[in-house]
């Protein structure tokens, strides 16, 4: 199934446009692309969690190990979406043989057993806001605040979302707003004022800035 646009995409746009010159030039640049939301909840995290610190064609040859420990009756067709009981049954050994470390390991399992057991409910979320789910996902072991942002933006297609913290971001607001000088969280908080309440289409379009190929969790 192709992904859907959001729904609020094209009011974000023509309302960042009208306030901010910088991200009308953005906007203009990159026509016909957009946010997009793919995957279940629980898989996004889980790849989230293996791809940490490592590179990206390192991240797939271990994700495949798991996903085909996760789901052994699909014998060598990897699952897109893994069921979190079935993670949870697994041994640390049984994750190491994948290639995880052991930390990671870890955080697989406390991952799967906050779905498995419902602490992470994601026909409860739609209730929470950004902060309540952000604090919600930051309780399981290894997501960390940024993860977090990362999954509001990409996955749960929460419009307003400011990552201060994410690096693509500083640098785009560095170049394009600061003559190339570091800015600071304060900074780009106040700045970021003038794009609520679309903060997450704003950074979508400031990484494009970086990188015109846009990236998909």
């Amino acid at each position: 199934m192709p992904a859907l646009k959001p729904a609020y995409w094209d009011a974000a746009t023509a309302s960042l446009a009208k306030r901010d010159p910088v991200l009308r030039r953005l906007i203009r640049a990159h026509p016909g692309v957009r946010l997009t939301s793919r995957g279940d909840p629980f898989t996004t995290l889980a790849r989230a969690i293996v791809g940490q610190q490592i590179s990206v064609k390192a991240a797939e040859t271990i994700w495949r190990r798991f996903a085909l420990a996760a789901r052994p009756i699909s014998g060598t067709k990897v699952a897109r979406k893994l069921d979190p009981r079935a993670v949870a049954a697994l041994e640390i050994a049984a994750l190491r043989l994948c290639g995880l470390s052991g930390r990671k390991a870890e955080y697989l399992l406390d991952l799967s057993t906050h779905f498995a057991t419902g602490r992470l409910d994601p026909k409860r979320w739609k209730t929470l806001d950004d902060e309540g789910l952000i604090e919600a996902l930051v309780a399981v072991k290894g997501i960390g605040r940024w993860t977090a942002e990362m999954f509001l933006i990409f996955h749960e297609l929460r419009a307003d979302v400011l990552p201060l913290d994410d690096i693509g971001l500083q640098r785009a607001i560095a170049v394009l707003y600061n003559y190339g000088e570091r800015v600071t969280p304060a900074a780009i908080r106040e700045l970021a004022v003038r794009w609520q309440p679309y903060r997450s289409v704003a950074t979508w379009y400031l990484w494009r800035s970086l990188d015109p190929v846009p990236v998909e969790y």
